[in-house]
């Protein structure tokens, strides 16, 4: 098979579609591997990297796009790249066709293109293993930036997350338990916040609870999310719900309650949102103000740590890509149920496509 790794062409996408390390496992399987030039910089990857892994460097995205059976990215690719590409052939990243303008869709479907997307991947069990270590990595980095939010030169209150003796630490509400909102939870007990954390299921709250000492559960319920928003330095919106948007639980009101230039995370803004005063922003202007609360709500967070975040996604990813290069999608989809699930068209027709709302202006 022919393989492609284009250089990503979205603001602020540093992540790349395959490692040096992948490059090489796959041409030892007689796979043709093409790399556009300095598509791994962002993730520290070197063009003499990928071709001592035994890849091509080829420097035309027309080109590259148009010799690939297969094209691994990371972001959903833009219509000039799906119309680069040939028929018949397919396309593989975190795709999010659900918040997809329809005439890509329908470009999709008209060229017969294989869409395989990550976060849809999904075992017997629920978990969806290759969306995962990146939400490990955007609950981490909630910590780590929203730290830095609370400070006055970001527009914060000038909280110290920590505290020192004598002066209390932040006080920190994570609405969620699942993966990103526990290793929220687990960064911020680091930090030594004083933590609270809210779910509707009790046993996500029993896992929360034993992270470290001091942590407060919740059951997430109307009333206790707005008295902990009411209280809250720092509100993480971390809320997952496989094929559907989140509720929008934390609304206007809520969210008036809060204290001046506290800060509001929604992490799971590339779903959607959680939040109703939420909307898409980017890493360059990555905050605004509402109801006079600094809100930070990026859709891809774990790209500006572009080489922990490739290697993260794809650990878990290369054992699908290699199952399709080896085996080609049809054999693939059939022999793995999990694959399956994560392509959303084939064929022309439309497979499995999450009904999230048209938000992502950035990823448009």
């Amino acid at each position: 098979m022919i393989i492609g790794i284009p250089k990503e062409r979205r603001a602020f996408e540093y992540r790349v579609g395959l490692s040096p390390a992948g490059i090489e496992m796959l041409t030892k399987q007689g796979h043709t591997c093409y790399v556009e030039r300095d598509a791994g910089i962002g993730a520290g990857f070197q063009d003499q990297d990928y071709e001592n892994a035994g890849a091509r460097i080829i420097y035309s995205a027309n080109e590259l796009i148009g010799r690939s059976d297969l094209l691994l990215k990371v972001a959903r690719p833009l219509r000039e790249e799906i119309e680069w590409l040939r028929p018949g052939t397919a396309v593989a990243g975190f795709l999010h066709l659900g918040s997809a303008r329809q005439d890509k869709i329908d470009l999709m479907l008209e060229k017969k293109i294989t869409s395989i997307a990550y976060e849809q991947i999904r075992l017997p069990d629920g978990t969806v293993p290759v969306r995962q270590p990146l939400s490990q990595i955007g609950g981490t980095l909630a910590a780590q930036i929203g730290a830095s939010l609370l400070q006055n030169n970001a527009g914060g209150k000038g909280v110290l997350v920590g505290g020192v003796p004598g002066v209390p630490p932040a006080e920190t509400v994570i609405i969620g338990a699942g993966t990103a909102g526990t290793y929220a939870a687990r960064a911020f007990c680091g930090m030594h916040a004083h933590i609270t954390v809210l779910d509707v299921s009790l046993n996500a709250l029993q896992n929360a609870f034993h992270l470290c000492s001091g942590i407060v559960t919740m059951i997430a319920n109307p009333v206790n999310i707005a008295r902990a928003a009411s209280y809250a330095d720092i509100l993480v919106g971390a809320i997952w719900i496989p094929n559907e948007p989140p509720p929008k639980i934390i609304s206007r009101e809520i969210i008036q309650t809060m204290k001046p230039r506290s800060v509001v995370m929604d992490i799971c803004i590339d779903e959607g949102g959680c939040i109703e005063t939420s909307h898409p922003t980017n890493h360059e202007h990555s905050t605004y103000v509402e109801e006079g609360v600094v809100h930070y709500c990026v859709p891809n967070m774990s790209s500006v740590v572009a080489r922990s975040s490739t290697y993260a996604y794809l650990a878990a990813a290369f054992p699908y890509i290699m199952q399709i290069a080896n085996h080609g999608i049809e054999r693939t989809m059939k022999e793995n149920p999990a694959v399956e699930l994560g392509v959303g068209t084939h064929q022309g027709d439309i497979l499995h496509i999450s009904s999230l709302p048209r938000l992502l202006e950035n990823w448009e």
